[in-house]
């Protein structure tokens, strides 16, 4: 039976015996893992998410990003045995699981779980499998390791009840619970002692903590950087933690409830000092690991929260005035508004007050973050496909007027559903009201849900996740190598370890790009390339 553990900060001294400290819970949980035999449904969306990632870590290949953080991947050439999206060869274990990582976050298209904090639980994948690679683990290994994983992450962001443990309202990046849940996945999967593994949690949130900044101002490259860190952290936390305590290399501690800790000095304990957390884990050795299935995967390249949005607006089309070739008349729409939650109108919508994010013109990573953009996009193309952030010139002042012509207004039924603690009436939609020029009655549409969520309309099963694959790597991988990789990921759980590298493929059909200028480690690349 889950138990919900009440966590807050202790007064002046900072002690608190190890049992009572979240980290040593989440270990308990971590290093029995091996008692509890997996469900065939938890066995089946692991290596869902596993196809998942490779989509999107390869549709992403050769974006100026990724070309970034390949080059220190590929320094590391021969140091390690792991393996990286798109290319042969074997790499180090650091290397490999950061340029994984962020491959996997660049398109903000990986699966999600949002509670009392944010999430893309997938995070934590690259870095076990580069771990599981390294160290020879069974894909039997490897699943639970995953499965771990997200089960820790998602206790971490909230399970309802009141659990979870908010860190965007403190401006903390979420990449605080990643590793944590990171570092807990790897143990599990690597048969650490709960000792061993409470080090590694404590070594990993300690060193993820990272502002929100990231996500304002001028967006760049750092959201993609965020778990590709974290996953550094979290193996760096874990191969230290490996030490032992004997030669002094245990974590910083207790990380959450310290005078000095997580909540008292970055969450609600800085103003509060009697305030807590809840936090639901597994009974250790008992509980089988289904958090896993209350996360969902995403269809569009997009926030989450316009999922929802997108599906209605390419559901509605055919309820809008048509134009002679049969497309929605965009002249003669007046005006959408979108009856949403407070994060859709605040963050991703007009509340925002963000220029940028009603402008063709900005960057992807701030258009991916735009409700207006999103709307507009999808009935200007009347698709959401892999090319919507591929503007063409012609098509740029079109799709300007037609985003001014987007309003977001904040609903508190909306917002009331975006808390619920309850996950099967949780909703990140809203209500689209179209009004036009021509006296024409409005139209109207509600979606709650994404169809691809796990409570939508078409839950996502494995067919969805391989067409996913199919669409996202046309033109990078042929047929013959996305099949066998398929076929490899479908038969995870007898895999031996040998066979691991089958769970990063490569891109055959395409030349892996470099970074347009030189950085600190193209030096080795180029002379290992040269000798060669």
């Amino acid at each position: 039976m889950a138990v919900i553990h009440t966590v807050k900060a202790v007064g002046k001294g900072g002690q608190l015996a190890r049992k009572d400290q979240l980290a040593w819970k989440i270990a308990e949980v971590a290093a029995r893992s091996s008692e509890v035999q997996l469900t065939e449904k938890v066995k089946d969306m692991v290596i869902n998410r596993i196809i998942d990632n490779a989509a999107i870590a390869l549709a992403a290949i050769n974006e100026e990003a990724v070309t970034v953080m390949r080059e220190k991947t590929l320094a590391s050439a021969g140091t390690g045995l792991a393996s990286i999206y798109g290319m042969p060869g074997k790499f180090g274990v650091s290397q490999a699981a950061y340029v994984n990582a962020g491959a996997v976050r660049f398109r903000d298209q990986d699966d999600t779980y949002l509670a009392a904090e944010y999430s893309h639980p997938d995070d934590n994948i690259s870095p076990i499998l580069a771990v599981a690679q390294q160290m020879g683990c069974s894909g039997e290994d490897v699943m639970r390791g995953i499965a771990v994983a997200y089960e820790i992450h998602v206790a971490l962001v909230g399970t309802g009840s009141g659990t979870g443990i908010c860190l965007h309202k403190h401006k903390v990046d979420h990449m605080t619970h990643i590793a944590a849940a990171t570092a807990a996945g790897i143990g599990a999967m690597l048969g650490l002692s709960v000792e061993e593994i409470y080090h590694a949690v404590n070594f990993a949130v300690h060193n993820a903590v990272s502002s929100r900044q990231s996500r304002k101002g001028e967006i760049g490259a750092q959201k993609e950087l965020v778990p590709a860190y974290s996953a550094e952290i979290a193996i760096e936390a874990v191969n230290v933690a490996m030490s032992g305590n004997d030669s002094g290399q245990i974590g910083p501690n207790p990380v959450y409830e310290g005078e000095d800790s997580i909540i008292r000095r970055f969450l609600d304990g800085r103003e509060n000092p009697d305030a807590e957390y809840k936090v639901r884990l597994p009974e250790p050795g008992v509980d089988t690991f289904e958090n896993i299935l209350i996360t969902y995967p995403k269809e569009h390249a997009f926030e989450y929260q316009g999922q929802a949005i997108i599906d209605a607006v390419l559901e509605v089309i055919p309820q809008l005035p048509a134009d002679e070739n049969g497309k929605p008349d965009l002249t003669k729409i007046e005006k959408i508004v979108l009856e949403t939650s407070h994060h859709t109108h605040h963050v991703i919508g007009v509340d925002a007050k963000d220029p940028q994010k009603v402008d063709p013109d900005a960057p992807r990573g701030t258009l991916d973050h735009s409700i207006m953009f999103a709307v507009a996009r999808a009935l200007q193309l009347g698709r959401w496909d892999e090319d919507v952030y591929e503007i063409a010139a012609a098509d740029k002042e079109v799709l300007r007027e037609l985003m001014l012509k987007v309003e977001t207004k904040f609903d508190a039924e909306w917002e009331r559903k975006y808390h619920s603690t309850e996950p099967t009436e949780q909703a990140m939609g809203g209500k689209l009201i179209f009004t036009f020029t021509d006296g024409t009655a409005p139209v109207e549409i509600t979606k709650e849900r994404a169809n691809a969520h796990c409570f939508g309309d078409t839950p996502w099963g494995r067919e969805n996740y391989i067409g996913k694959l199919e669409k996202l790597t046309k033109g990078i991988m042929s047929d013959a190598v996305r099949e066998n990789f398929v076929k490899a990921a479908g038969g995870l759980e007898a895999m031996l370890s040998s066979d691991l590298q089958k769970l990063t493929p490569v891109a055959d059909l395409i030349s892996l790009a470099r970074p347009v200028k030189p950085g600190l480690y193209t030096g080795a690349v180029n002379a290992q390339a040269h000798a060669r």
